[in-house]
């Protein structure tokens, strides 16, 4: 068997070259970027806005009353009584929210009233260190380096409203076993 002649040889080079070349001037279309993961949440936190006064009426219309389980609404009545010394305390926003480990949290039971919160690791007993900031409207009203931890809720005063005070305490849940 003979091997081709040169020029024959040529001949099958050429194709093949540019054939190559050809799959490289046009790159396949890249590769889409993966779903970024869900950013880990540490915990869930309860947010409660309570109006503190000496008045038993509620200042919500009854369409708009806000719930919480019985037993937890005593109890943080009672404590709450301790520190803001009013007797009545009514219920008027609630917003559940998951802390973020590496974003911030915004906790939000009206639309005047808010609660930032940082995320600084993770303390004993499963609790959480935290940076607070209680935001009214555009204004910083308290700022607070904390931990939460579930069934010791954290209170801070607010601002005076309707011949009372508001105030906001934050909770976490305990974990879903």
């Amino acid at each position: 068997m003979t091997s081709p002649s040169p020029s024959r040889r040529h001949f099958l080079t050429l194709p093949l070259a540019a054939l190559f070349s050809f799959s490289h001037a046009f790159p396949r279309p890249p590769t889409p970027p993966a779903t970024p993961a869900p950013a880990a949440a540490e915990a869930l936190v309860d947010g409660l806005l309570f109006f503190a006064s000496k008045d038993a009426t509620t200042p919500l219309p009854k369409e708009d009353k806000v719930t919480l389980d019985p037993a937890v609404a005593q109890s943080l009545s009672l404590r709450l009584a301790k520190v803001f010394k009013f007797p009545h305390f009514h219920l008027i926003g609630r917003h559940t929210q998951k802390v973020f480990k590496e974003y911030e949290s915004w906790v939000v039971p009206s639309k005047d009233l808010c609660l930032k919160i940082d995320f600084q690791g993770p303390a004993e007993g499963g609790g959480l260190h935290v940076h607070l900031q209680l935001w009214q409207d555009k204004k910083v009203l308290v700022k607070s380096d904390t931990v939460i931890s579930p069934g010791q809720p954290v209170f801070l005063g607010g601002p005076k409203w309707r011949g009372g005070r508001l105030v906001f305490v934050v909770m976490q849940q305990a974990p879903a076993k």
